[in-house]
This record gives C-alpha cells, sequence and structure tokens, in this order.
C-alpha cells in the first residue's frame, strides 16, 4: 500500500464496509435536483440519446426499478430494439413534437447538445432535467458502488468485475459501456448490495459518482477537444479519486506516473498493482501459450495463486489483477475468482471474433485511443498468428486524431496494411473537421515505415479487403464508431462466396 493517506494499513482480507439502504433521512437530505432512487417507481422517464452505450443501460435499469421508461434516438440499433423488447417505447424523430409532454424526467447524454429540439421542449414543458452520469450517481447512492475509472480498459474490467460477482451468486447491478454475451447486455438491476459502474472521464461525468471502492487503470492524454492537457486530466483524476469514501479503498496503477500523481488526492487507502517494482499486487512468472497468459498473483508480499485469462493481450494482465483485487475486497473467494476469469470471454467488440471463413479470421474491437490499439494489435499477432494483419482503423474524432497523430501513427506496429476510411464525425466542430483528414494519418503511417491506404467509404473498404484477403490472413477493423459494419458486411460476402 502507498503512503497517500493517512489511514492504517489494513489486513488483506478487509472487506468493504457495507451501506445500510437509504433511509428517508439520507433522501431528505438530497432534496432540491438531485434524483432520489425512490422517485424512479411509477414515474415517467424519458432518454434522449437512449442508444447510447451508457444511456441503453441506465434506462433499462430504471425500467427494472418500475419507472416507465421512453427515449429517442437518432438512429434504430441493437439497443434500441432490446429496450423495446423490454416493454420501453423509442422513436426516432427527435423534434421538439415528438418530446412527450407527460414526462416528469429527462436524462440526456453527453453527447447531445444545448440547443437539441427535444431537450428545448422538455425545458419549456418544466420537466426535471439531468445528465446520464447526473442519474448514475444518484442511483449508485443506495448501493456500495464499485466505479471503474481509466482512459482505456473500463469496459472489459467493468465486466470482469460484474461476471465475477455473478458466479459468486451475489446480483450485483452495473452499469458497463458495452455489451458481453455472459452479462446478457450492458446493464442489470440486481437485488445484491454492489453496484458495478464504468466510470467515464469525458465532461468530467465521473465526478457525479462517489463509489465506496474504485480502481484507475491509468491515465493518459485523451478527450482533448475537452481537456487542456494531461495535467488537467490529472487533476480530474484526482477529484475522481478524493470523492471515493474514506472507509473504502482505491486501487491504481503503480507504474501509471498520472495514476500516482492523481491518488495523491484520495482520503481512502490506496492500492497499487503492476508487474514490476514492489506493488500492493503484484504479477509475476507470466507465462503465454500461443496467446493465452496466465500469472502469479501475489498481495503485500503474500502468494495468492495463478489466475489464467481467455482473453488475448498482456494489457489484460492489469485489467484481470483490478477485477481479482476488487472481487477479494468483496469477499469473494479466490477459487470462485480464478474460475469466473478464466472463464470470461470479453465484452462485445473487445478482439471479437466475426469469422473464420476459407482460412480468412474476421474480428472486430472497440480500440481507439493509441494504447489500446498497439496493445490489441500485439495480442492478436500472438494469439492468432496470421500471415498478415490487416487493420482497418476509423480514426474517433478529428479533435482526437489531430492532438495524437504522432501516437496513433506509432501504434500500428504490429500490422501489415493499416486501411483507413474517413474520420468518424462525433462532437467535433467544422474547424476541427477542417484542421485534419483520413490521408494526413495514412501519410503518417507510412513516415514510420507500415503499410497504409486511405479509403473513404464502408462499401469501398470491403470491396478492397475482398479482393485483398487471402487464406491466413486476419482482419481486424477498430474504432468507436460504426467500424464494425465493415467486417460485418465482409463476413456475410465471405460467407456468400463460400456457398457459390
Amino acid at each position: 500500500m502507498v503512503t497517500l493517506t493517512s489511514s492504517q494499513p489494513r489486513e488483506d482480507t478487509r472487506r468493504i464496509p457495507q451501506r445500510e439502504s437509504a433511509g428517508a433521512s439520507d433522501l431528505a437530505a438530497t432534496a432540491g435536483d438531485n434524483i432520489a432512487p425512490e422517485d424512479f417507481r411509477g414515474r415517467r422517464v424519458h432518454f434522449i440519446g437512449i442508444g447510447g452505450s451508457g444511456m441503453c443501460g441506465l434506462a433499462q435499469m430504471l425500467k427494472q426499478m418500475g419507472a416507465n421508461v421512453s427515449g429517442s434516438d437518432k438512429t434504430q440499433s441493437a439497443a434500441t430494439d432490446k429496450l423495446v423488447a423490454l416493454g420501453v417505447k423509442v422513436g426516432y424523430q427527435q423534434t421538439a413534437e415528438s418530446f412527450p409532454q407527460d414526462a416528469e424526467y429527462v436524462v440526456y447524454s453527453a453527447a447531445i447538445r444545448p440547443d437539441h429540439p427535444e431537450l428545448c421542449s422538455a425545458q419549456c414543458a418544466g420537466a426535471r432535467i439531468f445528465k446520464y452520469a447526473q442519474t448514475l450517481g444518484r442511483v449508485m447512492q443506495i448501493k456500495n458502488g464499485i466505479a471503474i475509472a481509466g482512459t482505456h480498459g473500463k469496459s472489459t474490467t467493468t465486466s470482469m468485475v460484474a461476471y465475477i460477482l455473478l458466479r459468486a451468486g451475489i446480483d450485483p447491478s452495473y452499469i458497463i459501456g458495452a455489451s458481453s454475451r455472459q452479462l446478457n447486455g450492458s446493464a442489470h438491476g440486481g437485488t445484491g448490495k454492489y453496484f458495478v459502474a464504468e466510470a467515464c472521464e469525458y465532461d468530467r461525468s465521473f465526478l457525479n459518482l462517489h463509489p465506496r471502492l474504485a480502481a484507475v487503470l491509468n491515465v493518459e492524454p485523451d478527450h482533448l477537444d475537452y481537456y487542456h492537457d494531461l495535467r488537467d486530466i490529472t487533476q480530474a483524476f484526482g477529484q475522481f479519486i478524493a470523492q471515493v469514501e474514506p472507509g473504502g479503498v482505491i486501487i491504481t496503477n503503480g507504474e501509471n506516473a498520472a495514476c500516482m500523481e492523481a491518488a495523491r488526492a484520495a482520503r481512502a487507502p490506496v492500492e497499487t498493482y503492476g508487474l514490476t517494482g514492489s506493488p500492493d499486487w503484484l504479477a509475476t512468472e507470466i507465462q503465454s501459450d500461443h496467446g493465452k497468459i496466465s500469472y502469479t498473483v501475489s498481495y503485500q508480499g503474500r502468494f495468492l495463486g495463478r489466475l489464467a485469462l481467455c482473453i488475448p493481450g498482456r494489457h489484460n494482465i492489469g485489467n484481470s489483477m483490478v477485477a481479482a483485487a476488487i472481487a477479494r475486497h468483496c469477499e469473494i473467494p479466490w477459487e470462485v475468482i480464478v474460475s469466473a476469469i478464466e472463464e470470461f470471454s470479453g465484452a462485445d467488440r473487445r478482439s471479437e471474433l466475426l469469422g473464420q471463413i476459407n482460412g480468412i479470421t474476421v474480428l472486430d474491437d472497440y480500440a481507439h485511443h493509441p494504447t489500446e490499439i498497439r496493445s490489441t494489435l500485439s495480442g492478436l499477432r500472438e494469439l492468432y498468428q496470421p500471415r498478415r494483419l490487416i487493420c482497418v482503423f476509423q480514426p474517433h474524432q478529428h479533435s482526437r486524431t489531430r492532438c495524437l497523430m504522432d501516437e496513433f501513427a506509432a501504434s500500428f506496429s504490429d500490422a501489415d496494411l493499416v486501411i483507413v476510411p474517413d474520420i468518424y464525425f462525433a462532437r467535433d466542430t467544422e474547424a476541427d473537421r477542417q484542421a485534419v483528414h483520413a490521408q494526413n494519418l495514412v501519410n503518417r503511417i507510412v513516415a514510420n515505415g507500415r503499410l497504409s491506404r486511405y479509403i473513404p467509404t464502408f462499401p469501398a473498404v470491403v470491396a478492397a479487403l475482398r479482393a485483398e484477403l487471402q487464406s491466413g490472413d486476419l482482419v481486424v477493423s477498430m474504432g468507436a464508431g460504426p467500424v464494425w459494419e465493415i467486417t460485418h458486411e465482409l463476413v456475410c460476402r465471405l460467407q456468400e462466396h463460400c456457398s457459390h
């Protein structure tokens, strides 16, 4: 345990202090603009941008809590289809007239602009309006909150924690920024005492959370359309860490300097994890058998046992060690942790295998930050050992691409070919759009010694891949936008060719 707080050292079996259910006096203290969780039962709650990864999960949870939920989004998706199947009314017009005038509460995502017609209509109707993160934070307060933060790796780690708790026979609530087949989606309103949530740093939304147990996986430059620089990001993570209740626990990356700087703000005890030095949670004796990784875990010098991963990539050593540490603090038996981690197959769009046709392997991944890209490609090469590794990378946001251009260009060292379609336009200004083009990234990748091509449209990328791919090749789509459409379409086309 690093000396960052005045708290006394704890035994390795110490559990998180339990929170009793919120009583009337607790709720009375949060009057005003806060939402008491009990207020949702039987109430009409409308979500603007309901198809978003966190929004759809929260909508599902509130539906399970007895709310009358409706919502809107720009387009129909698998997420909105699932909500409709659960009895949620979803519209796709997003006009002022489409806002339900009887909605008492309105929840909107950080991507919704202040002049959005439904949001303006909600204001005129006198509805109580909250950001997604505000609502999430209030719901968390009636549970023992577990929040996973970091620039990347959050969805995988949060999913893993939720899965371990489920396997332990605990019925946790959880909201994750990605779906998981093993979790039957991205959210669940459980009857157990724990609420596991992915804590997003964009818009400082994670500052709405006051968890009992928190993890910070990494702090790196990102969301530079919102934050000024790494120092600004680190300060925000420090604020998040400071909000962890003094009776709780913080687990952070001892090998990340910004994590350690942010942890100086902690009021709760801080535990570190890593592969080198003397962290509280130490991974040693790392072995890899065709990409399948196993390692030994020690806690404060005490041997706990070995963990074996089903998911590829050395970066998942840290993710799984954090999940194991959190589960240990929730008093989950070690043998349950070992079994659950070994069974965990990952979140959707995280090195997700879409098909293997005629010797061609097709995958999809959400990676959209340089560190994620580098780690994921390295893991895929080690696991599959392909003849060629072809990456289709759709940059997410012009501002992110411009600010991290050098880092992106250097992150494809394990790819034999990088195909780059047009940049996904999200939250950027027109000035951002004009400042950088996908061809600029291609040029920089080539300057770094890798083969790269700019192919602007998805149909053109699919056509190029069909002409390019041979037996033994692996192709992976990467990005936070709809780039997955390319590899899903590619699998269909390859299967059609196979059947003829």
